[in-house]
């Protein structure tokens, strides 16, 4: 087990990032915006449709309660570390300040490569939307620049995902407090499109569509029936995966301690009532059956008529919108965990440098040519496969990492307590494990693969240099200082 000083050191870390870093920023109502930016993003527009049709029919509203519900254990874990230890590194952090170093590097660069896959993924669902618009404008792309190679009809570069990328990026290097209000533009427009859409749509709702409500099973389990509500939920789960982003915040929002902790409960409670209206008047416009497509919401408008051929367009634009928020959040909350885990001495200390704009400069720049080169070169249907482990794997490190520390350190001062601990914390790990449990083999695959790579790097560069460098911020805190040599580059 780790020392008793880790925590203490990893909390001056914090105190130190703030100092570096812009950390006023942040409010309430900007890290609600970042997590919905991340939590409402693909899944409201395609994951809706595919889990009505699949699994559950119109009683996928059953199924997005139960989802939220498991987001709601696991998020009010998130608020209890975040509230203690207000770090950037989010999950990271708090595994490196509750069980040391081997864990904090197992799950801290488990996350840097499942986020760059995750905000890769996005963007090049953004090209798709992206092109669509267009088309319907009248401009066509060539096919060969809107499409990776090395699949079934492959282009040559997916360039509007390239360009996503590097807009994204580019935006958070000029800034926190830019991105933010960048971000809540975005989200405000998104948002806005989509209270319209069940708005409106509520008046073409044909009752008959929602009958019967809980198709009957077809003798499979996850088929229709109970059992398919259930596995809708599991699907469903995934669009909930992201809302952690707003804890990688913490070091530049304003009184963490109290906003982090509001951010978390209210995108998961906003996002679960958005996705269950969006469930119940999509499901009630049109017949479920015809939700499995790419599009579900704008299918339903279809289906209303022209009288409503202005919100599908609406529709459209909101999506386009809405990815790239998804796409910048993704980055913002990739980019933290890189400086704080080259801050820490687990990667070169360039990565830790923060610029003259307040932001980690190298870090999104090495995200934004990362990114842009899995974007623009990559299937999606690869990079779908590839993303998730390693968000459930924090999900289930947090839950555990509050029920050690109540019992290690019951003296810490905790502004947010989860109640029912004993009940809360594990339900969100056990949530989370049956979820990976049900993960394809590719996942794993690369978990392995990327994991015996990191062991590499870990003893022989990683642990060395962490170990020393906490062992000097340690004592410096024992001493009563946060003053820490600051990495090269600030």
């Amino acid at each position: 087990m780790p020392q008793p000083d880790h925590l203490d050191a990893i909390v001056a870390q914090a105190k130190r990032d703030r100092s570096r870093l812009n950390s006023g920023a942040m409010g309430a109502g900007s890290l609600t915006a970042l997590g919905i930016a991340s939590v409402v993003g693909a899944g409201i527009f395609v994951t809706t449709g595919a889990a009505a049709a699949q699994y559950a029919g119109p009683a996928v509203v059953f199924s997005f309660l139960l989802a939220g519900l498991a987001a709601a254990v696991t998020a009010l874990c998130y608020a209890e570390m975040a509230a203690m230890i207000p770090a950037a590194g989010s999950t990271y952090s708090y595994a490196y300040a509750t069980f040391g170093i081997f864990l904090a590097w197992f799950i801290g660069w488990d996350l840097l490569l499942e986020y760059l896959f995750a905000a890769s993924t996005v963007a090049v669902g953004w090209s798709g939307y992206f092109d669509a618009m267009l088309q319907s404008i009248g401009i066509t792309l060539p096919h060969s620049l809107t499409n990776a190679p090395f699949q079934d009809d492959g282009g040559v570069i997916n360039l509007p995902a390239i360009l996503i990328v590097l807009l994204t990026c580019g935006l958070l290097w000029a800034g926190t407090r830019e991105s933010a209000k960048a971000n809540n533009w975005m989200v405000a427009l998104k948002l806005s499109v989509l209270v319209l859409f069940v708005g409106f749509g509520i008046f073409y709702v044909t009752k008959s569509n929602w009958e019967p409500f809980i198709p009957d099973n077809t003798g499979h389990f996850g088929d229709f029936g109970i059992t398919g509500v259930l596995r809708a939920a599991g699907v469903v789960f995934f669009a909930y995966v992201g809302f952690d982003a707003v804890s990688t915040a913490a070091a530049e929002a304003r009184r963490p301690q109290r906003t982090i902790p509001i951010g978390l409960m209210a995108t998961v409670g906003v996002s679960t009532l958005l996705y269950v209206l969006i469930g119940i008047v999509m499901t009630g416009m049109v017949d479920y059956h015809r939700l499995d497509v790419a599009d579900p919401i704008a299918e339903a408008v279809r289906a209303a008529g022209p009288s409503l051929g202005w919100l599908e367009s609406a529709v459209s634009i909101a999506a386009v919108i809405g990815l790239a928020a998804t796409v910048l959040v993704t980055f913002y909350g990739q980019t933290r965990i890189f400086m704080r885990m080259a801050s820490d001495g687990m990667l070169p200390d360039r990565l830790g440098a923060v610029g003259r704009f307040r932001t980690p400069g190298t870090a999104t720049l090495v995200c934004a040519v990362a990114g842009g080169l899995c974007a623009g070169f990559t299937p999606i249907d690869v990079l779908t496969n590839l993303v998730s482990i390693g968000t459930l794997l924090s999900f289930v490190i947090v839950s555990g990492a509050v029920l050690v520390l109540r019992r290690r350190r019951p003296d810490l001062e905790r502004p947010f307590r989860v109640p029912a601990v004993n009940v809360v914390a594990p339900a969100g790990m056990i949530s989370a494990a049956l979820l990976i449990a049900l993960l394809p083999v590719t996942t794993w695959i690369r978990l392995a693969v990327w994991l015996l790579i990191g062991l590499v790097i870990f003893f022989a560069y990683a642990k060395p240099r962490s170990t020393e460098r906490m062992a000097r911020l340690a004592a410096a805190t024992a001493a009563g200082s946060d003053a820490e040599p600051a990495p090269a580059g600030d």
